[in-house]
Parts: structure tokens; sequence; C-alpha cells
């Protein structure tokens, strides 16, 4: 029986890809929401953790168990831009993915609404930019996925709900600015989960405001799915 393709960290992306996406690395890197509460370690049963990344690669990795595709994960709780751009030459650039899906912004909109004037809008686009740009100059064959930070009106969010709102706003702005200057895929979680309110209200969806509950990676994972297979027409 053959390794496991999960986690596989052998840099070997970008060199003799096969045909129809055959040999393809996804790579998921963020915050907690995408860290899913994974293992540090070859731990195949929690190396994806249990959010949308997870969802994403099993469906993926069922549906085209040929291809030989490879899933990792680098989600840190707690991330920003700035924590990104701290191991990005590690977590990202050595692992040379051909898909690099990007989710972040909450945490830098989080600490900014508590008072951390350091993370401005503006400090999160030029950061995140910069991270863009370098990862084009290193890897410029690799697709990028960049996922709009998301929000709704459930405990401290809801509380401070016009601030979150705005400053969360000028987030996915930005994220969608950035994502048509590289030529990335644009998955907009907001308008999903804004659409989801219609069947069941907001705790349904994300229960502290910011993480998803179940139903809410699962949306998620739809929603990845569903834009990136516009572009990747081998899934």
């Amino acid at each position: 029986m053959g390794a496991p393709v999960l986690a596989q960290a052998t840099p070997s992306a970008q060199t003799g890809k096969g045909k129809e996406g055959s040999g393809y690395t996804f790579l998921f890197q963020g915050d907690s929401i995408t860290d899913g509460n994974r293992s540090r370690d070859k731990d195949w049963n929690h190396v994806m953790g249990h959010g949308y990344a997870y969802l994403i690669a099993s469906r993926l990795g069922y549906d085209f168990s040929g291809k030989g595709f490879s899933f990792l994960n680098r989600g840190i709780s707690g991330n920003k831009v700035t924590d990104l751009a701290a191991r990005w030459e590690d977590d990202t650039l050595q692992l040379k993915p051909d898909l690099l899906s990007i989710l972040i912004g909450i945490n830098d909109t989080s600490v900014f609404v508590e008072g951390h004037t350091g993370f401005s809008a503006e400090q999160y686009e030029q950061g995140y930019s910069a991270l863009l740009q370098r990862t084009r100059q290193q890897l410029p064959n690799t697709q990028l996925v960049l996922c709009e930070p998301f929000i709704l009106p459930v405990g401290k969010v809801k509380d401070k709900w016009d601030i979150y709102s705005a400053e969360v706003e000028k987030r996915r702005e930005i994220v969608r600015k950035l994502s048509t200057e590289h030529g990335a895929v644009l998955v907009e979680f907001q308008k999903a989960f804004d659409k989801a309110l219609a069947k069941a209200p907001a705790a349904y969806w994300i229960w502290d405001g910011i993480h998803p509950m179940p139903a809410g990676h699962e949306l998620m994972a739809r929603e990845w799915l569903q834009q990136v297979s516009k572009k990747l027409k081998f899934i």
C-alpha cells in the first residue's frame, strides 16, 4: 500500500506535472479557520485539521484518487498577515505548491478593533501585497486562490457589529483587488454565508461570529470547490 499523500512535505511541485493535474499539490494557508486543530506531525488522521481544508482534501482525494494529488495545511491559529510573512519561506515557498489557497484577515481585523492601530486595513494591504509579489517572483506557475475574510453577527462580533462589519469589508475589498492584480481565483465566503442566512440563523453557521460550525465549514468547502473548479478544469 502506498504512502498517504496528505501533508507530503517534499517540495516537488512545479516540476514534471502529469496530464490534467496529475501529481498536483494543494496548499492551504491562513489562521485558525484553516488550521482546524491540525496535528503537527505525520498523524494522517489529523494532519489536515477538521475544517474546510480537510473537507476539500477528502472530496478531491476521493473523487480523483488516480491523480495522486497532495494536500498540505499550514494554517496556524491566531495568525495575521505579519505572521504569514515571518514563516512564508519555510511554510509556503519551500513547499512549491501548484495551488496556494490563502484565507487571512479576521485576526488583523480583531486586533485593530481592540485598539492596535498597527494593524490597519492599509497595513494589511501592504503586507498581503508583498507576500503575493514574493510568491509570484519565486513561484510564477503557482495558481493563487484568495479567500475573503468573513463574519456573522454573533457573540463579540455582534456586540461591535458596526466596526467589525466596516473593517472586514475594507479587507474584503483589498482581497478582491489583489485577486485581480495577481490573476487569482477569488472565493467570496461572505456572500455565501449571507445567502445561507435564508436557511438558518447566523449561529447555525458560525458559532462565535468568526469560527464556523461544521455546517459552515461544509459551506466553505462547497463554495471553494465551485469557484476553483472554474479555473482548474481537471477537478
